[in-house]
């Protein structure tokens, strides 16, 4: 949801902040691993209770993670490995600020109510996994009602309001099933109708591949040239 109706229009307005801090000399990747720093902080203080510092780091640990591809385009180092790093990073970040959760809830309600937050992180990593490999094989998987940075402000008022984080929690876990079958529906949908780009390309080297003939002829000239 935040992809298809926001992201444009605040990553048009991150520019001058990009350039702002290019003059600093910080890069993306220094921004990437600060706000993986910072989640790390932000897991152990949620994990021992103090959830409104956790609150407070979780929004820090958001900042850079918002600012790393501003920074990246104002200097003209957008690149696969930046991509890869920061996907990577967000993928860690999940899973500390979740477990985070876990073990706050193991503490003061019982180890049953700690497998909430691994289920969220199960099916977050399968919307995630879901896009990439679609893309992969040329398809759009981008949308939903649950992306990431829903689930991070979602996250951040169940520990604003704490007495109800259980339940916000819930709330997480269904809308991310949804997000999940949303995804799956519509990758599916475009794999009935078109041609995935591995089977375009496979098509094109049969199309292009010489026939055994052609290809026993010039053995043989190239046999006989040894000779």
């Amino acid at each position: 949801m935040f992809d298809g109706r926001f992201k444009v229009g605040i990553e048009k307005g991150l520019v001058p902040v990009g350039h702002g801090l290019k003059r600093t000399g910080i890069t993306a990747d220094h921004l990437t691993a600060i706000g993986l720093v910072v989640a790390c902080g932000a897991a152990f203080a949620i994990g021992s209770g103090a959830l409104k510092l956790g609150l407070l780091l979780l929004v820090l640990s958001a900042l850079p993670d918002l600012l790393d591809g501003a920074v990246a385009k104002a200097s003209g180092s957008a690149s696969p490995r930046g991509a890869f790093f920061d996907s990577t990073a967000d993928r860690v970040t999940d899973t500390l600020l979740l477990g985070g959760v876990a073990w706050h809830l193991d503490t003061v309600k019982g180890p049953h109510y700690a497998v909430l937050p691994f289920a969220i992180l199960g099916v977050s990593a399968t919307i995630s996994y879901m896009r990439a490999k679609a893309e992969s094989l040329g398809y759009n998987a981008k949308g939903g009602l649950m992306e990431r940075a829903e689930r991070i402000i979602v996250l951040a008022l169940g520990l604003l309001f704490d007495r109800f984080l259980y339940q916000v929690l819930w709330v997480m876990l269904v809308l991310s099933t949804i997000t999940a079958i949303q995804r799956f529906v519509k990758v599916w949908r475009q794999a009935s109708n078109v041609p995935p780009l591995l089977e375009s390309l496979a098509m094109r080297r049969r199309q292009y591949r010489p026939s055994s003939t052609v290809t026993r002829t010039v053995r043989q000239r190239a046999a006989a040239r040894r000779k």
